[in-house]
């Protein structure tokens, strides 16, 4: 750990403190317990699911796979962590890493498949947690306002956070080098997914999100979930949305590569896609509306479908007649931080829900911007026939060039996707350059 980053976290940590002993104080509480939750069986099988610890969990100790652990935060007194690391020859035991975090927390170790007691007073318990068992602490169990209030606590990041979602990007982007390489040399998809996990050092229960490996028109899948494992006898295109988790931190990020045999038109729109992102990410400031924003990248898209003719109208009439959410159906990015779609993304800081517009019900972040958060520009343009298909009988058909539609076709889609800072008056990519 180098020094900075340590004293990052200490700082990091202090605020975490302050955070939980005002929000506990106006709330009544006199203190939370943690759980960090535990890995769910397979239905019928002795097989479990991979696991990832509750978010709040990993807000204090960055420990994304530490199952069966509780901690104890009271105002005015240390952390307590009772670490579920019991003697055991089946598996190895929980191991905490040398960081500044575990300096400042008392640690109990132990066997705790149920919870340590708690002292008296009013307490709260959060996560994965049966009735039974907070009634049994005689605690609150995940109390609307409470969890209301620290995922807003999540919403701004402090600099150790920043750090470790930089580090999470420079980590990732080295396996999307990886896999660009092993795709431009004819692989298989599943051939592009070991590349990835190898260069980025990861093993595929650790990834953040199930990596989206599509080549070809299989890029048109937005959440594509399988790995072909013979090479395609033609390389059109290679979509990656894949990334990484540093001390419980995550990137995500997509790119998308034209291959041998691709389309012109489609290396064109690649760089289209790119320049909007590009425009998109230099117009974040606090104090914008992200759903003003997301409405702006369908006009920027219109304007790149109608610039190569593959709509024949205008761009105010492809964005008004739902042609461009034909095209691009997902919303423009999220929040992100311990979870990939953080926490708050559509609730305004008081707990009030905004919900997304009615016309762009996938859009995952609804709030306006403000500095401290990290947010994901993910502008996309995908060919997928059960969206245009529709358009063709109806009343916009002709205003889309159907010749280039089916040429783009094999190359299912593109997206291209960066992490990034809002400052006080500008923002910071921090995603690195693929090249």
């Amino acid at each position: 750990m180098t020094d900075s980053l340590a004293e990052h976290q200490c700082h990091h940590l202090e605020r975490l403190e302050q955070r939980y002993a005002d929000v506990l104080s106006s709330l009544g509480h006199d203190g939370v317990l943690l759980y960090s939750g535990h890995p769910s069986p397979h239905f019928g099988d002795d097989q479990h699911a991979n696991f990832q610890a509750y978010g709040h969990f990993q807000h204090w100790t960055g420990q994304a796979y530490l199952a069966h652990s509780w901690l104890l935060v009271c105002p005015g007194t240390r952390p307590v962590l009772y670490l579920h690391a019991p003697d055991d020859f089946w598996h190895l035991p929980a191991r905490l890493p040398q960081e500044a975090w575990v300096e400042r927390v008392d640690v109990v170790p132990g066997r705790f498949d149920t919870p340590p007691s708690l002292p008296r007073g009013h307490y709260a318990v959060i996560g994965d947690v049966e009735a039974s068992t907070a009634k049994a602490l005689g605690a609150e169990l995940n109390p609307a306002a409470l969890l209301t209030a620290l995922d807003e606590g999540r919403v701004h990041k402090s600099e150790y956070e920043i750090a470790c979602i930089s580090r999470a990007n420079r980590l990732a982007m080295a396996g999307h080098r990886a896999a660009r390489d092993v795709f431009l040399s004819g692989a298989a998809e599943l051939d592009v997914q070991l590349a990835y996990l190898k260069a980025s050092r990861q093993r595929e229960s650790h990834v953040p999100y199930g990596n989206i490996i599509g080549i070809n028109a299989h890029a048109g899948v937005l959440h594509y979930q399988h790995y072909d494992t013979t090479p395609s006898e033609k390389q059109y295109s290679l979509l990656v949305d894949a990334g990484h988790r540093y001390r419980g931190y995550c990137a995500d990020i997509t790119r998308t590569w034209a291959g041998a045999h691709a389309d012109a038109l489609f290396s064109a729109l690649i760089a289209g896609i790119t320049h909007i992102q590009q425009q998109l990410i230099a117009a974040l400031r606090p104090g914008v509306d992200y759903v003003a924003l997301h409405k702006r990248m369908h006009d920027l898209l219109a304007e790149l479908l109608v610039e190569h003719r593959i709509v024949l109208g205008s761009p105010e009439s492809a964005v008004a007649s739902g042609i461009t959410r034909a095209f691009c159906p997902h919303g423009l990015g999220h929040l992100l931080g311990i979870q990939v779609h953080d926490v708050a993304g559509r609730r305004a800081p008081d707990g009030s829900a905004l919900p997304p517009p009615c016309e762009h019900p996938a859009l995952r972040l609804t709030r306006e911007l403000e500095a401290g958060m990290v947010v994901t520009i993910e502008p996309g343009l995908y060919i997928i026939p059960m969206l245009l298909e529709p358009l063709r009988e109806g009343p916009v058909g002709g205003e889309v060039n159907w010749n280039l539609v089916e040429r783009l076709a094999p190359h299912g889609g593109i997206r291209i996707e960066d992490n990034v800072l809002v400052m006080t008056d500008t923002a910071k990519n921090l995603t690195p350059e693929a090249e």
